[in-house]
Parts: C-alpha cells; sequence; structure tokens
C-alpha cells in the first residue's frame, strides 16, 4: 500500500559510521534534494478496504492512486430520462452510472475500451456471474496467440486472482445474442476512468461487487459513444 509520506533515512547511520573518523575524513554535508509538491488525496472510504469474505481474497485499494471523483458515491442523476435499473456508461468522463430513485444515481469509476476496440450502444443485462471463467473470444486469439490455452475451444481461465474478468462479471447481449462485451472486475486501480481496455467495461472488484447487488437481470446498459480517441495500452 501506498504511503502518504515518505521519511529520508539514512541521516543516523551517517553520524553513526562517521564516528571516530579525523573530522578530514568526513565529507561535508550536501544540500537537501527538493522535490516537487505532489497532491496528497484523502484517506479511501471503508468499502474499499481489504475483502476477506469472498471465495477468493480481495486486495485493498492501494491509496493516493485513485482520485476521489472516481470513488463509488451517490449523485444526482444525470441522466433523468432513464429509467431507475438503467445502466449508462460515459467512456470519455470514465464513469459508469447506475439511475436511481427520486433523482439520484449510484457513480463508479470505469475503464473502457480504447478507439481501436471502443463499442457503443444499447444492450440488454442478459445474466452476471460470480467469479467467471474467462473465454478468450478468437478474435483476441488471433491478435495475441499466447492466450490460446485461454480459447472457448480450450476452456477458458479459471477464476481467481489473475483471472481478468475479476470477481463479477455483467454479460451483455443484443438481439438475444452475446456481444462479446462485459461489465467485469479486475481494474488496476491505476487504470481507473482511463480508455485502455480491450473492450470491455472494466471496475474494480469492490465496485463490481456493490453493483451486481444492486442490478436486475433485464435491465437496459447503454455505452456512450466516444469522442476522445486513444491508444491501446494492452489491457483486457
Amino acid at each position: 500500500m501506498l504511503k502518504r509520506r515518505r521519511f529520508l533515512a539514512g541521516g543516523s547511520a551517517l553520524a553513526l559510521s562517521a564516528c571516530g573518523l579525523p573530522a578530514r575524513d568526513i565529507a561535508p554535508p550536501q544540500a537537501a534534494l527538493i522535490l516537487p509538491d505532489r497532491p496528497v488525496m484523502p484517506l479511501l472510504p471503508a468499502h474499499y478496504g481489504a475483502i476477506t469474505d469472498e471465495p477468493f481474497s480481495i486486495p485493498a485499494v492501494p491509496e493516493n492512486v485513485v482520485p476521489p471523483h472516481l470513488w463509488r458515491q451517490e449523485v444526482d442523476n444525470p441522466f433523468v430520462h432513464d429509467a431507475p435499473g438503467t445502466i449508462i456508461v460515459d467512456p470519455d468522463a470514465g464513469f459508469l452510472h447506475l439511475v436511481g430513485r427520486n433523482g439520484r444515481a449510484m457513480r463508479y469509476g470505469a475503464g473502457t475500451g480504447a478507439a481501436a476496440f471502443a463499442w457503443n450502444g444499447d444492450a440488454r443485462l442478459q445474466f452476471c456471474r460470480s467469479w467467471p471463467r474467462w473465454r478468450v473470444p478468437d478474435a483476441m486469439v488471433a491478435r495475441q496467440p499466447e492466450l490460446e490455452p485461454y480459447s472457448v475451444a480450450n476452456g477458458g481461465m479459471d477464476p481467481g486472482p489473475g483471472n481478468p474478468l475479476g470477481a463479477r462479471a455483467l454479460y451483455l447481449f443484443q438481439n438475444g445474442e452475446d456481444t462479446l462485451y462485459r461489465i467485469h472486475g479486475a481494474c488496476e486501480p491505476e487504470y481507473l476512468g482511463q480508455a485502455v481496455s480491450s473492450g470491455c467495461v472494466r471496475l474494480l472488484d469492490h465496485d463490481v461487487i456493490d453493483l451486481h447487488e444492486r442490478v436486475q437481470h433485464g435491465t437496459t446498459i447503454r455505452v456512450l459513444p466516444s469522442l476522445a480517441p486513444t491508444t491501446f495500452a494492452g489491457v483486457y
């Protein structure tokens, strides 16, 4: 976990090692290194602590990595014409909203698809899975042959740490067919809010578990078109 303050060590050791040496052998003091100011973020909410009651443990989100605007929080609903329960993803803002009642919505920080892999439009939440298997689509195997052991034909990757789908996956369908796009966990905190994935919408495991508990099968999911092209960083 990242620490909020760093302490410079070594001053005491230098003093001890210098004991007994002639004064002429002691190097003159050097000017202190001045580092630029770095803003320190407030402490994360308690719900981003370690989760130990799942089939696989989920570590706490590191401090000072995820900015507060990407934390899970209830906000005024910016999509007033959408029915409660609708999920709306804004890739340029890096947000996923779950529309609630009484003018409110739950907002989550989200990593989204890079320009070459972005998808937008309306879909249906067909079903959800806890700790899902990752079955790599053939198109991705063609781009990255090293993923062939986890292909659909080979049964995919076992759930657990290291599985790119993380703790939960929500499966998006259109006209009864699988779009192959998912809303899922396992988003590295440093990528939250960025468009770097291979098309899926990625949340922190803590947040996708919370979202999974709130959504209903059959709800509408709308992914807004991105107006900001970006570069694919190789994140699934």
